[in-house]
């Protein structure tokens, strides 16, 4: 197990011009000349952490993170009704990703990312082979709508109750429908109060998902300020409504254009959300990465997840 090391705070912070209106944020950590490694947040809408770093050696690595459109510190914010939601799909956020790399001047990096993620870590590393040195990622999610209908439907058997209260969020007519386009459709209500409801109810939902994980934290999405959970959750339901505009099974089909780029996937056994199988298909059709299972680990992963992690991201610092 490597030892954490010290707190590492930004070194650099800006906002990158999207040239539609939008502005990301992003900031760099640790060493300015050392190996770049950009980290690729979760949700969609979780925005990137602002704590300091402590998983990565500050000497070794120049870390990158950012907020992805519409959430953390990016603008327009998704809590305000006017941001445009057509200008955020995974087409632009891999456009980010790009148009970000260039404007640091790096020509190769490291990706990681963890949940929703990995679906744009996988996305952009298809597109863009030749600029990905490593991937390291965690509670792995492609987006495909089977994977969706899981989260959103299917482990509501697993917790009926609460998925009834989900269910019972949308209006009555709406129900037997696609709660997800329901939802994406409250949220664009011009009405605060409706997307702030909209928005708990979601979030309730999200929660009680990992609730009967390993290491589930009560709140764990509930717990943010109301913009927050309103930026969360429209961009959410507007992603996943669209099956964040992929073809089935695209990126696990396409994974053997990953080949050359050494990957490890780390995921655990009792991830209510982002169940193992889809993983297990990707390990196997991504020609050289290697699948961690933890066993005592759901979606918010545990000690042994993390320690695997950790040594991935330091086997692969001085590569």
């Amino acid at each position: 197990m490597v030892d954490f090391y010290p707190p590492t705070s930004p070194f650099d912070s800006g906002f990158l011009d999207t040239g539609d209106g939008n502005r990301v944020y992003y900031e760099q950590l640790g060493n300015p000349e050392g190996k770049p490694a950009l980290m690729v947040h979760g949700g969609p809408g979780g925005g990137a952490m602002r704590r300091p770093t402590r998983s990565w050696d500050p000497e070794a690595y120049r870390i990158i993170r950012y907020d992805q459109r519409n959430c953390g510190r990016s603008t327009p914010h998704a809590s305000v009704p006017a941001a445009d939601m057509s200008l955020n799909t995974t087409r632009h956020l891999i456009g980010d990703m790009e148009r970000l790399r260039e404007h640091l001047g790096i020509e190769k990096w490291l990706l990681n990312g963890a949940s929703w993620g990995p679906t744009l870590v996988l996305a952009y590393a298809v597109q863009y082979p030749e600029r990905v040195s490593e991937i390291v990622i965690q509670a792995v999610m492609t987006t495909r709508r089977s994977e969706i209908d899981w989260l959103y439907r299917g482990a509501g058997r697993f917790r009926p109750e609460a998925w009834d209260r989900f269910r019972d969020g949308v209006p009555k007519d709406e129900r037997d429908g696609d709660l997800l386009v329901a939802y994406a459709r409250l949220m664009e209500n011009p009405d605060r109060a409706i997307r702030e409801k909209a928005a708990a109810d979601w979030l309730a939902w999200e929660d009680a998902v990992i609730t009967g994980e390993p290491n589930g934290v009560p709140g764990m999405y509930s717990d943010r300020e109301v913009d927050a959970q309103i930026a969360f959750v429209r961009i959410c339901a507007h992603i996943f409504s669209n099956g964040a505009w992929l073809e089935e099974d695209q990126l696990i089909r396409n994974a053997h254009k990953l080949a050359g780029i050494p990957g490890v996937i780390v995921q655990g056994r009792h991830d209510m959300g982002c169940p193992v199988q889809t993983a297990w298909e990707l390990a196997k059709a991504w020609p050289g990465a290697r699948l961690h299972i933890i066993e005592d680990a759901g979606h918010a992963g545990s000690d042994a997840a993390g320690e695997v992690v950790r040594d991935a991201i330091e086997e692969f610092k001085n590569r």
